[in-house]
Parts: C-alpha cells; sequence; structure tokens
C-alpha cells in the first residue's frame, strides 16, 4: 500500500501546522492501543509505543503476536476497540486522508496485476496518485526499480516473479514518492541472501536521507543489523521496546580450557552463579561490576587452570527475546 504524497515542494518550518515532527519526536506514538476481534480474541491489548523520528525500527514478534494486527491500526485498515494512535502527529484512522500521502507501506505482501509487467504495474499505481507528475512518471517508475534491483525483470508480468521479486515490487511502489515514514511487514520474506542484503542496503539508505522506517519482522537477525530501536510483542502485549543496543544488555562469562571442573570450582569459590559446561568451554552469569575480571582470571591461573579463553560475552537480541518471552524465535532468514 502506497499513497501519493500531497506534501508541498517547500516544507512548513517546525511548529507550523503540516510540518514533519522534529528530528527524533514521535512518528508513531500509540496510547492504550487495544483491538478485540468478535468473539472475544484479543488481538493487541493496551499497546503504548513510542517510534522516534529518524529511527529504524524493528517491530519483533511470533505469528500472531499481534504486529499486523497493530500495523493495520496504524495505517487506518481497521478501527481499535479501543486506545488511541498518532501518526506523524496526527490521530489515525481520523486524519488517514492527511498521513496516508506521506507514507509508504508494504503490509501482507503486495497487491500486483499479474497480467501486466512490474513496470505496468509501477505505472498503473502511480496513475491513481492525483497529484503525481505525469511528466515524469516514467522516470520514477524507473528509478524505484532500479533501487530494488529489478530493472532487468521490468518487462516481465508480474505473475511470473518469485515471492521475493513481488517483495522488491511492492517495495518499489511504496518508494516511488518521497516517504516521511516507510512501514514494510516482512519485507525480506522470499529474498535469498543477496536479496536480503541489498533490502539491509536500502533501509540504511533511506534511514540516511531523512526517512523513518518501521519494520515488522521475525528474524531477530535482521533487525539487530539494521535498526537502531525495537519493540518485542508476544500473545498481543508489549514486553519491552528502546534502542536496540539496550534490549540486549548483560552477556555470559566465557571460559575455554581443558581443566572445565576445577575452573567451575574456582568460579564457584568467587560468587559467580549460573555455570554450565560444555566439553572444555564453561559458561556462567556475568560477574557483578564489583568483581575485576582481571582478578578472576587471575585466581583460576594460580589454581592451576589452564587458561584458553575468558572474557564476558554480550548478550544478542534473542537471548533478550528468550529472556523475556521464555520462546524460543527465528533468527535467520
Amino acid at each position: 500500500m502506497a499513497g501519493p504524497d500531497t506534501a508541498p515542494t517547500e516544507r512548513p518550518g517546525p511548529g507550523v501546522p503540516g510540518a514533519p515532527p522534529a528530528s527524533g519526536a514521535p512518528v508513531i506514538e500509540t496510547r492504550g492501543l487495544t483491538k478485540r476481534y468478535r468473539g472475544g480474541q484479543l488481538a493487541v491489548d493496551g499497546l503504548d509505543l513510542t517510534v522516534p523520528g529518524g529511527s529504524v525500527f524493528g517491530f519483533l514478534g511470533p505469528n500472531g503476536s499481534g504486529k499486523t494486527t497493530t500495523i493495520r491500526m496504524l495505517m487506518g485498515l481497521i478501527a481499535p476497540t479501543s486506545g488511541t494512535a498518532r501518526v506523524l502527529g496526527h490521530p489515525m484512522p481520523d486524519a488517514a486522508r492527511t498521513v496516508l500521502p506521506e507514507v509508504g507501506a508494504l503490509i501482507e505482501g503486495p497487491a500486483l496485476y499479474g497480467f501486466l509487467s512490474g513496470r505496468d504495474n509501477l505505472l498503473r499505481y502511480d496513475t491513481a496518485d492525483p497529484t503525481a507528475d505525469p511528466r515524469t512518471r516514467a522516470a520514477r517508475v524507473g528509478e524505484a526499480l532500479e533501487r530494488v534491483g529489478l530493472a532487468q525483470a521490468a518487462g516481465k508480468k508480474a505473475r511470473a516473479y518469485s515471492l521475493g521479486m513481488k517483495q522488491r515490487l511492492g517495495l518499489a511502489a511504496a518508494l516511488l514518492r518521497p516517504r516521511r515514514l516507510l512501514v514494510l511487514d516482512e519485507p525480506t520474506n522470499g529474498l535469498d541472501p543477496q536479496g536480503m542484503r541489498e533490502i539491509r542496503a536500502l533501509v540504511r539508505e533511506l534511514a540516511a536521507d531523512g526517512t523513518t522506517v518501521f519494520v515488522s519482522s521475525h528474524l531477530l537477525d535482521e533487525i539487530e543489523q539494521v535498526c537502531s530501536h525495537a519493540a518485542v510483542m508476544a500473545r498481543g502485549r508489549l514486553l519491552t521496546q528502546g534502542p536496540v543496543s539496550g534490549l540486549a544488555t548483560g552477556g555470559r562469562l566465557a571460559v575455554t580450557t581443558p581443566d572445565p571442573a576445577d575452573a567451575a570450582r574456582v568460579l564457584k569459590e568467587h560468587g559467580i552463579t549460573g555455570i554450565t559446561l560444555d566439553g572444555d568451554r564453561l559458561r556462567a552469569d556475568a560477574p557483578p561490576g564489583t568483581v575485576d575480571l582481571a582478578d578472576l582470571n587471575a585466581a583460576l591461573v594460580r589454581d592451576g587452570v589452564r587458561v584458553r579463553a575468558f572474557g564476558v560475552e554480550r548478550a544478542s537480541l534473542e537471548d533478550a527475546f528468550v529472556a523475556l518471552t521464555g520462546e524460543g524465535f527465528d533468527v535467520a532468514g
């Protein structure tokens, strides 16, 4: 879904109606956002979400966690049961006519005309935009195809496209005009590793140009590589949100030694907990700040433990997710 851009050529200044939010100001903000379907199914439960302007924001959660329902409410496609949502500073769905021209979105896969070529699909999308200048239409379509790597397949009928190519074409439709906000629901679905790298590069490029990118994904690996901020959903509820660097906090002490039993004994004597052994690899809870790692390593050596590697491994986003939900999660495409 990609709406037309009705904004004037010159943006109004900050504080003027219609002006873009200041850098870092919320581009998406929800308070108590709730969606209950007929029959009592609670899809989204009291969501308080804040997406800073200029961020690449990862929206994480397994299937059924409420991600797509949330996006549909943000885009005005369905009405919430209760609570509020503001997008680009305007209430949704009431201000959809004002907001959607500033937003490019790819939700639940692109809607394509299979009998038309990729290029003709984009021409059809652009023609439906009443503000689009027909004199520059061909150039805009060509540039969008180039950006998503479909220039060589532009003349091929969409029904012959692979799933990954269809994803790219939907993304191209969202990029026909400059957008202040880009909302992508599983944008790398169906892409091979090279295609995934290209989409990551494109997201970074768009963010560098000032576009806020909101990426819903079940791929923790993707989010960790490209996003500055993230939120984790499970069973309709928001578990945590914030900078990605802050979500993956803590870590595990890792020691490689041919003397794991002796190492475990020494670490226990120094108050280290959560010790597990796997061959010559020992892991444990990271020591508290009052314990100096160098002193801990020296204690192992003094006791005759042969230390081949020693240090604290940074916690990953996967570790944070499992700690929050108790569930496993896909971490790669």
